[in-house]
């Protein structure tokens, strides 16, 4: 398994690496440290305008930035950094191989960027807001990786609990092969004894209402089809714990109601969750991943605990 971890020195960033004890990450993996020193400013979000500035700076030779950027003060500081954090995750991961490194520029573009080049199976960066204002605002740079990484993307927010306590896993299902996937990658971890596995279904129903008072049959209908997708949700359920029977972890499901953009966050809340598992909703390009938006990065915005969005890996 190869890991790409973001590090900046912040106390998100130790949290994530706090958290990553709780993953259910392998012994063995190849993991590689980036800090990013923001010596430019991030560029302006995918639009015309980006294509401008792309063009405008091709009269700057791309040679003698890096070689500035790598010189600068900064740099070497985030250098530092990084090798801070690879002496901690070797200590918490002896069999692991870890390199650390640093880069210059736009810290979520950075990260995209190397993602992009070494190919990891997952990206973990921590996030900085706490408030549902701080989410948006100053976890930015987890969003944006979130949003644009072609791999899977856990977003840390460690808890202050014993390393090899019990771990509480939320996995959201909707019978896509995203979700599928969700489930198999919590399936081929090692976990804790006693971790517990929650596979969580979130239905939003049509309600009748008015309209069903005023037309009896449709109400009728209504309610008919909501039967029908209780015993469609319940066979997806149990096709999803099926998929963990050979995992040595305590499996239970749950039907809830509502926006799974806000039910799942509150699940995790109320049972104490250590993570939430997703999968990615996998739009064809950045223009529907910017504009549109998924479940999966509403989640991650929304949720307290961790929040690792699943994807397939191409590698």
């Amino acid at each position: 398994m190869k890991i790409l971890i973001a590090y900046d020195g912040s106390e998100c960033a130790e949290a994530a690496l706090d958290d990553l004890q709780r993953a259910g990450l392998p012994l063995e993996a190849e993991a590689q440290i980036i800090s990013v020193a923001e010596v430019w400013l991030p560029p302006a979000p995918p639009s015309s305008s980006e294509i401008v500035e792309q063009a405008r700076q091709v009269k700057v030779p791309a040679d003698l930035k890096s070689v500035y950027a790598k010189g600068c003060a900064a740099a070497k500081e985030a250098l530092s950094a990084a090798e801070r954090a690879r002496e901690r995750v070797i200590t918490n991961f002896p069999q692991w191989g870890v390199s650390a490194d640093s880069a210059c520029g736009s810290p979520a573009w950075e990260l995209v960027f190397k993602a992009d080049q070494w190919k990891p199976d997952l990206v973990v960066v921590g996030s900085h807001g706490r408030t549902a204002l701080g989410r948006f605002v100053l976890g930015s740079v987890s969003q944006r990786v979130l949003t644009e990484a072609r791999c899977s993307v856990r977003i840390a927010r460690g808890r202050v609990e014993e390393p090899d306590s019990p771990v509480r896993i939320i996995v959201g299902i909707d019978g896509s092969p995203g979700s599928e996937e969700a489930v198999r990658a919590v399936a081929a971890r090692t976990w804790p004894p006693n971790s517990e596995v929650e596979l969580i279904i979130v239905d939003d129903p049509l309600v009748p209402a008015i309209v069903g008072d005023i037309i009896p049959p449709l109400a009728e209908t209504i309610e008919e089809s909501h039967a029908e997708d209780r015993v469609q949700a319940e066979k997806m359920l149990a096709q999803s714990a099926a998929i963990l029977s050979g995992a040595a972890i305590k499996v239970t499901t749950e039907i809830r109601q509502g926006d799974p953009k806000k039910e799942l966050p509150q699940a995790a809340e109320d049972w104490g969750a250590d993570c939430i598992f997703v999968g990615s909703a996998g739009f064809s390009n950045r223009l529907e991943r910017f504009v549109l938006g998924s479940i999966s990065a509403a989640v991650a915005a929304r949720a307290h605990c961790s929040v690792e969005v699943v994807r397939k890996s191409s590698n």
